[in-house]
């Protein structure tokens, strides 16, 4: 078994792609660079998003490793905001993917129309419903869902999206 060794706060397993040598300079570019990455996030992009974003950036930025990198702070910065601009992109096609759901929502105005909805929204799988239930009647972000569920932001968001497109299908039936 190929033996497990900790740098900086990544578990790194030794692999035929990158050498011990290049395990090392990730670990010094991490020690040398991180807290200050970190802190140019925080003022970017939010506390809560600034540690997801770093350790991302230090994955992404591992290959880069074997051609030598002239500007170590520069690619850090801009593959970190990348990723964050991705995030930010994504969370919108999110939003207006929910706002349409919940427009559809509101087009209801008769008891059976109000009794086709319930059903569809019975027919959510159980995990995902119940993160639609709370996002939707219960009024909770997704950051106060994943806490109460003790799940990651990422899987409440990908659990809504589910619950959202079920819905969505369901109405276009």
């Amino acid at each position: 078994m190929t033996p497990e060794r900790v740098v900086g706060v990544f578990r790194v397993v030794p692999s035929f792609d990158r050498s011990v040598a290049e395990d090392a300079a990730l670990a010094a570019l991490y020690r040398r660079y991180s807290d200050w990455l970190r802190g140019r996030l925080r003022l970017r992009f939010g506390a809560e998003n600034a540690e997801d974003l770093v350790q991302e950036a230090y994955l992404r930025i591992a290959p880069y490793q074997a051609r030598g990198i002239k500007s170590p702070k520069s690619l850090l910065l801009r593959i970190a905001s990348n990723l964050a601009l991705d995030g930010i992109a994504r969370d919108t096609v999110r939003q207006k993917h929910q706002h349409e759901a919940v427009a559809h929502a509101d087009a209801f105005d008769s008891p059976h129309e109000t009794l086709l909805l319930k059903e569809i929204v019975r027919s959510i799988p159980e995990k995902d419903r119940e993160v639609f239930l709370l996002s939707r009647f219960g009024g909770l972000t997704h950051a106060q869902i994943a806490a109460r569920l003790g799940v990651a932001v990422k899987t409440v968001e990908w659990r809504m999206a589910r619950a959202l497109k079920h819905c969505d299908d369901q109405l276009r039936r």
